[in-house]
């Protein structure tokens, strides 16, 4: 008799890979689902024990925390993720589900909503810690174009996924853009950098920015109020009116007033549905894979990690500064200023 495949498997994940890519975590994550019956190929531990790994009630906390060096809105600043007090990669060592039924993800915060500071994970250092992006040695924050005020949802990235820039998608025609999978996160609450959100996947948008494809998957944190009813791209619209149409001007417009060209969309603007999302996901896991294996060259990609494959060399990751918590070095009032752009509204 057939064995029915896994959750994960029917969405195209090989059962080995998917192993990989279950959270383990001590996690904040309500029952979506009936509690599935299966068995870990890694471990003894009994159902009861596994199940209380992926099923836990919201009152106990993730097991994340973060590691803060230097000044905010400096150069020096850095946003480590720690696991049970031990630095990790936030690229590749959070695994990419956060269930073993696959429609609960981890996500990475990187840039809380309404702030400016373009915040992100740098792939080519050490353990991949977050860090403000720079351009000819200035830190970026990102203009307010009228009536948007910095990011308009918790910005960040899913572990464990890579847009391979040597891969041209056959419909947005351009190729991955090289960085992890890019996450718009539109529950209520804002978050943290270095944030370990359980998110649901709703659709996806295809921006070209400078001739790559720029996946945006939009997703909703788990345990936000309206999570129960939001499952796929339509739900959004009716009950988050508005909020499809802001993103795509947000993301057409926010480098115009830096002298910029307005970006562009595949699919004529249109946000992709839910299933559509969880195939560009995959795609994205698998490039990572092919990363992290070897079967890809990494170039300047730093692939070092203390869970994954346990790469990272003990003293470097013993010589990661302590953890301090500084307040934020002054920046330029310039950085509120609104700019008023013609013909933005969609």
């Amino acid at each position: 008799m057939a064995l029915a495949r896994s959750p994960l498997a029917r969405l195209g994940f090989s059962a080995s890979t998917a192993s990989r890519w279950v959270c383990t975590a001590t996690l904040a994550v309500p029952t979506l689902a009936p509690p599935l019956s299966f068995s870990s190929p890694t471990t003894s531990l009994s159902r009861a024990t596994l199940l209380s790994r992926q099923f836990t009630s919201s009152s106990h906390k993730m097991s994340y925390s973060v590691r803060k060096v230097g000044q905010p809105y400096t150069l020096e600043h850095r946003v480590y993720i720690e696991q049970d007090g031990k630095p990790i990669s936030p690229f590749h060592d959070i695994p990419l589900f956060a269930n073993e039924a696959g429609d609960v993800l981890n996500m990475v915060v990187e840039i809380p909503r309404w702030t400016n500071a373009k915040q992100e994970i740098s792939k080519d250092e050490f353990l991949n810690p977050i860090k403000q992006d720079v351009k000819k040695e200035k830190l970026r924050f990102v203009r307010n174009c009228f009536p948007h005020k910095g990011y308009l949802w918790n910005y960040g990235a899913f572990p464990r996924t890579w847009e391979d820039p040597s891969s041209v998608h056959p419909e947005t025609k351009a190729s991955g853009d090289n960085d992890p999978l890019d996450v718009c996160e539109i529950g209520e609450l804002v978050g943290y950098p270095g944030q370990v959100k359980q998110v649901k996947v709703l659709g996806v948008m295809a921006l070209i920015d400078e001739g790559e494809t720029d996946w945006k998957v939009i997703v909703i944190d788990v345990n936000d109020p309206l999570a129960a009813k939001l499952n796929d791209v339509e739900d959004v619209e009716t009950h988050l009116p508005g909020l499809l149409r802001a993103t795509n001007e947000w993301f057409r417009i926010y480098k115009i007033p830096d002298g910029k060209g307005e970006n562009q969309f595949a699919f004529s603007g249109e946000c992709k549905n839910k299933k559509y999302a969880m195939e560009v996901i995959k795609e994205c896991a698998d490039a990572w894979e092919k990363l992290v294996s070897g079967k890809t060259p990494a170039g300047k990609i730093s692939i070092a990690n203390t869970v994954y494959n346990a790469s990272a060399s003990q003293k470097d990751v013993e010589a990661i500064p302590r953890h301090e918590d500084l307040p934020p070095a002054p920046i330029d009032g310039s950085i509120d200023k609104w700019f008023f752009i013609s013909g933005a509204a969609v």
